[in-house]
């Protein structure tokens, strides 16, 4: 299987995860810390066959590759990083934001609006002082990095973990 092209919301997520120092690693496998920090994801890596697994929500149940992933493809350097935008992401809790635009109203499954939540966080780079062009110049770079590795599922997947 072939993990899906993620929402470009995932990138962000990614970048300030590495801001807020959640990511740990040692060779091909990391731990993702979620932005809460109660909660870890787990990530493996195997360049060869290049293939990668996550357990975030959005990697188990819609086959997209999580922002844990792209963080750690990042810090291995496999796809492009940016201190100065990663850090304009510092502090920024997700899992808040992202329940702020959920259209479900917490009613059944999670209905984000992904785009509402880039509009806001939009404004809190520019503020900044980031050019958001430039912003979204490296973002959409990043989304076809990820594109072009077409990277394949590596194992089963796993559960993501519970809680907030």
């Amino acid at each position: 299987m072939k993990w899906k092209i993620p929402p470009m919301i995932k990138v962000y997520e990614a970048l300030g995860c590495i801001a807020d120092d959640r990511l740990e690693f040692e060779g091909i496998e990391g731990r993702v810390y979620s932005s809460s920090r109660r909660k870890f994801y787990t990530i493996r890596y195997e360049p060869k066959s290049n293939s990668i697994m996550v357990n975030d929500n959005g990697s188990y149940y819609i086959d997209y590759l999580g922002y844990p992933a792209i963080a750690y493809l990042m810090k291995v350097g496999e796809l492009d990083f940016s201190e100065e935008y990663s850090n304009a992401l510092k502090g920024i809790h997700w899992k808040d934001l992202n329940l702020k635009h959920d259209r479900s109203k917490g009613v059944g499954i999670p209905d984000y609006d992904f785009d509402s939540v880039i509009e806001e966080v939009d404004l809190l780079v520019e503020k900044k002082g980031i050019n958001i062009v430039d912003f979204k110049r490296f973002l959409e770079k990043v989304l076809e990095q990820i594109k072009s590795k077409d990277l394949n599922l590596l194992w089963e997947k796993e559960l993501p973990p519970k809680g907030y």
